[in-house]
């Protein structure tokens, strides 16, 4: 690559994160709905035609937020998975299970364009689901990881939910048995169940130390995968 190339490159970059940034400032003080590519020229003194080049649309620029956003809250988990692979694995859930309580505690207006309410007229594309499934992959890991040793034991599955169970097993984690893809995926959505009614101020005037109440909650997600 050319020297001009390269700084065209550079400059490139330069711009696209500094329209990120402006997006980012206005899904905080407005939400996601309100997302505006003429908005986000006018912060940056650029005309709308500029940032058109970068973002041809308002969806694809939220598009870019939401891969962001999931891949920032993935890098969390998995940076809290390494940190805490000589631990048991009940612990090393439980500190993934943290640091995604950290991360939405910290990025509040990210983790509600992820995992609040839907943007009216925008459908997230195929290309969120590699991101989106970060924190899903460490947590199939940590249960993998723990059926090399005894081998934990997910709770038995009514029969009607057999044949759902069998999907769910080939579609995300075929070497585990149905009855843990099952549980890991309750788990998993119990986990941002948790992680938003505290981001969102649902737990105001109910939960105080509510550290000590997420850590417990989380070991108990874990049991229910059945790590013990």
């Amino acid at each position: 690559m050319s020297t001009a190339q390269g700084a065209r490159a550079r400059a490139r970059q330069e711009i696209t994160a500094a329209i990120k940034e402006a997006a980012r400032r206005q899904l905080a003080a407005q939400g996601a709905a309100k997302l505006s590519l003429r908005a986000v020229a006018r912060e940056l003194d650029m005309v709308s035609s500029a940032v058109y080049r970068y973002f041809p649309s308002r969806d694809e620029l939220l598009t870019a937020l939401i891969i962001d956003a999931y891949d920032s809250l993935g890098e969390a988990a998995e940076r809290a998975r390494d940190a805490a692979s000589d631990v048991p694995p009940p612990a090393r859930w439980v500190a993934v299970c943290e640091a995604v309580r950290g991360w939405g505690l910290a990025h509040p207006h990210e983790y509600a364009l992820i995992y609040g309410s839907p943007v009216p007229g925008y459908s997230a594309p195929q290309t969120t689901v590699r991101a989106a499934a970060r924190v899903g992959l460490v947590l199939i890991g940590i249960l993998r990881d723990a059926r090399q040793g005894p081998g934990p034991a997910a709770p038995p599955l009514p029969a009607d939910l057999v044949p759902e169970a069998a999907r769910v097993a080939a579609d995300l984690a075929p070497d585990l048995p149905p009855e843990a893809a099952v549980a890991l995926v309750a788990a998993w959505a119990q986990l941002f169940g948790l992680v938003g009614f505290e981001v969102f101020g649902q737990f105001n005037n109910v939960v105080a130390d509510r550290e000590t109440f997420f850590r417990h909650a989380a070991a108990r997600l874990a049991e229910g995968v059945g790590l013990r």
